[in-house]
């Protein structure tokens, strides 16, 4: 499938869901995608931080590109985070990931050490050189410190004809116009903040990596397609109502929160792996009052 199909639309961050002895559930997880991609989703993002992929291992990651290869087939490609402590093991990582049969990456900025340019450029240069696979450059200075400019994203597009999209997550809708001001069309911008969807394609993304969209799905295909094709106007109503729920994307405990959600709709569980816990207390309740008067004024999709 040609990159800039498949990148045009919606892209969960698919969740990874556990087993109740902590293992990942290869059931679920293919079940899972394929009702994704039942939605109208475009493509499938797994080990991402919303997969939990800083605490799976080589093997397990390898293992969940194969499962949702097997899942949806040429129906949707399965194109997976590339994160690591090293930049040896990313390397490692993108290899395999194309072996197991992935359509292609997403290239993020090394785990837990905060670095500049110089650092950053050559952890994503040897990744991209490693592996032709579609790349997506992902910019998200808030979780990895790691801030990968407008003139540095342009530089990678430059330099690897397969960087074909970057998912910018600054927060600063600003960013998509000084990324096509520098890259013209050469790029496919993707909104990475759920509660910035409609204002990301006002600005020219043309994608949405999600994360709602694991507990709502066709949801999050109707409020994408209202957007880009009648912008705020035509999307306020089911904006409205998604947004407490969207929000739920862009605090620090998002990962316990969407799965929290999707265990509430029936599409999921709230298991997470430690040093993770399901949230409790009054940080519950608060997200589950958001998830019931979602659910008690459910919005009409034409």
């Amino acid at each position: 499938m040609n990159p800039s199909q498949f990148l045009r639309g919606v892209l969960p961050a698919i969740t990874t869901p556990f087993t109740e002895d902590g293992s990942v559930d290869h059931a679920f997880l293919a079940e899972h995608a394929r009702k994704l991609v039942d939605a109208g989703c475009t493509a499938l993002v797994p080990l991402g931080s919303l997969g939990e992929a800083a605490t799976l291992s080589f093997d397990e990651k390898i293992a969940i590109i194969r499962t949702l290869v097997a899942a949806v087939g040429d129906r949707a490609p399965i194109v997976p985070g590339i994160a690591a402590l090293s930049t040896a093991e990313a390397v490692r990582l993108a290899r395999a990931a194309k072996e197991a049969g992935a359509g292609g990456m997403m290239v993020l900025p090394v785990y837990v050490y905060t670095s500049d340019w110089h650092e950053a450029s050559a952890h994503a240069r040897a990744v991209l050189e490693a592996v032709d696979l579609p790349a997506i450059i992902y910019n998200n200075p808030i979780a990895y410190r790691t801030d990968i400019t407008p003139a540095q994203i342009a530089e990678l597009a430059r330099d690897y004809p397969h960087v074909h999209a970057v998912k910018e997550s600054s927060g600063d809708v600003r960013r998509f116009a000084a990324i096509k001001e520098l890259t013209g069309d050469k790029l496919v911008l993707l909104v990475g903040m759920d509660d910035a969807i409609v204002e990301g394609l006002g600005m020219g993304a043309e994608g949405w990596i999600a994360g709602l969209v694991n507990a709502y799905p066709r949801e999050s295909v109707r409020l994408f397609e209202l957007a880009r094709d009648g912008g705020y106007a035509a999307a306020r109503d089911l904006y409205n109502w998604f947004l407490p729920l969207l929000r739920l994307d862009t605090v620090a405990k998002f990962v316990q929160l969407i799965k929290l959600v999707q265990a509430q709709v029936g599409l999921g569980s709230e298991r997470v792996r430690a040093p993770r816990l399901p949230v409790e207390g009054a940080e519950r309740e608060a997200a589950l009052q958001v998830i019931r008067h979602a659910a008690a004024h459910p919005p009409r999709l034409s």
